[in-house]
């Protein structure tokens, strides 16, 4: 499978989480072998918690799957730029790749904002692909919060 067709599990996710009211942003991890080890979306509200953003729920399920907290041969995909939390997570998680979809200028920390993994306190700095399916993945936010509004 490519990118666009990973990131495409991705947006999927992303949807089912708009579908529970929760901002639609999916992720996925991957492992060398091309199989998906995990696949979540935004939750923060259902679990009333504000670290359940899809990227560190991927991250959890997958380090309790593997029974160890560094996951060095994934890849995760994700719909939007990770924020600074998210980005601080794959880094202490070793996460060899992170392919994400539509930038964030706003809460962004990977290319916007921040920029984390270029600060010299950053641990590990992920092989970074941006820009997959960037405008299906922005569509899908901005209809969500034009409908909220």
């Amino acid at each position: 499978m490519t990118d666009e067709d990973f990131m495409h599990e991705a947006i999927l996710e992303a949807k089912a989480a708009a579908r529970r009211g929760e901002v639609p942003v999916g992720a996925i991890l991957v492992n060398a072998k091309g199989e998906i080890v995990a696949r979540t979306g935004n939750a923060p509200i259902a679990l009333s918690d504000p670290t359940a953003h899809a990227e560190i729920l991927a991250l959890r399920d997958a380090a309790y799957q593997a029974a160890n907290y560094r996951l060095t041969d994934l890849t995760l995909y994700v719909t939007l730029e990770p924020c600074a939390m998210c980005a601080g997570a794959l880094s202490h998680a070793r996460i060899k790749r992170l392919v994400f979809g539509a930038p964030d200028l706003k809460g962004g920390a990977v290319e916007s904002g921040i920029k984390f993994f270029e600060s010299p306190a950053c641990h590990h700095r992920p092989d970074i692909s941006s820009g997959i399916r960037a405008i299906e993945c922005g569509d899908l936010l901005r209809s969500f919060f034009k409908a909220r509004r």
